[in-house]
């Protein structure tokens, strides 16, 4: 009888299963398209080049030579080499230094999304699984932080402190995770009302095993595809952040702040701003293909389990 008891308590329930098939099938039928694809292939390798491309490259992205300022891409004057995308304003690889910058926002991007995801749905999940004061406490907490503008927050809190890549991602989740909040919590509330939830209950199970096991697994099919384009978001609040002066210092590059100093000379050296911008809107162009190609097939896919 307690063999039993302990191996219902390990199975997995109905819908969680139910949870966990429809997020794979959104994924198979995502990448079964060709513009996913496409767009996955892209992001993996601006990864693998803002991650492998300065030390291929060997250009320093901090060293002054003014001698070589100025330098237009070597793509177009030959006698650039090896700047392949030409030099800053104080002859500063402008390739290398984008990389390095696209390195820091997708790892500002995703580190964030991720926060956001994890704290959102923890405090949703226990909002509409206990209910009470305790989770009405916690809605109009999460009401209250949505109500702050994310500009205004980063503004108050990383003007009065040193704008490290902790800080900023510690912000972009305080400003973020509500809207995971919101929806980690009507999944619960649906979930919490059903029979499964009970007989997991009766057989022994704890509240903690009936969140994590068999509620968290039906979060995942709402939110995913908005969990991936807030990637994007994310890596455009990081750019607007530097730009305004208030994201990672230099001497480390940031999309921001090399776009906000080739604005200076954007008449004469076009390219300081182009550069970063251009790989930025690459990337930002890659997320929003696979995002857009998950919302599609989770609509296909809902529409056929229902």
């Amino acid at each position: 009888m307690l063999a039993s008891t302990e191996l219902s308590a390990r199975t997995d329930s109905p819908a969680a299963t139910r949870g966990r098939g429809i997020a794979a099938s959104i994924f198979v039928q995502a990448w079964r398209t060709t513009e996913f694809r496409i767009g996955f292939a892209l992001f993996c390798l601006l990864i693998i080049l803002s991650v492998l491309g300065p030390y291929i490259l060997n250009l320093s992205p901090t060293q002054f030579n003014v001698s070589k300022k100025f330098l237009p891409p070597a793509l177009l004057d030959l006698s650039s080499w090896p700047y392949l995308f030409g030099t800053d304003q104080l002859g500063r690889d402008l390739f290398t230094r984008s990389l390095i910058g696209l390195r820091n926002a997708l790892l500002i991007g995703i580190t964030s999304v991720a926060g956001m995801f994890i704290l959102g749905s923890a405090i949703g999940m226990i909002s509409g699984y206990f209910g009470g004061w305790a989770g009405l406490l916690l809605m109009r907490i999460t009401d209250a932080q949505m109500s702050i503008p994310a500009i205004i927050l980063a503004i108050t809190v990383l003007g009065v402190s040193r704008p490290t890549p902790l800080a900023i991602i510690l912000v972009l989740i305080l400003a973020g995770w509500p809207a995971y909040s919101r929806v980690a919590r009507s999944v619960t509330l649906s979930e919490r009302r059903k029979e499964y939830v009970r007989a997991t209950k009766i057989i022994g199970a704890s509240d903690a095993r009936v969140l994590l096991v068999h509620i968290a697994p039906n979060i995942l099919p709402p939110i995913a595809f908005v969990a991936i384009l807030d990637i994007a978001r994310m890596m455009i609040f990081e750019a607007v952040l530097g730009f305004i002066g208030i994201g990672i210092q230099p001497p480390t590059p940031t999309f921001g702040t090399i776009i906000a100093d080739g604005t200076k000379y954007i008449l004469n050296a076009w390219w300081i701003t182009t550069v970063p911008g251009l790989l930025l809107a690459i990337t930002l162009c890659c997320i929003n293909i696979m995002g857009g190609a998950l919302e599609r097939s989770r609509n296909k896919i809902l529409l056929g389990f229902e």
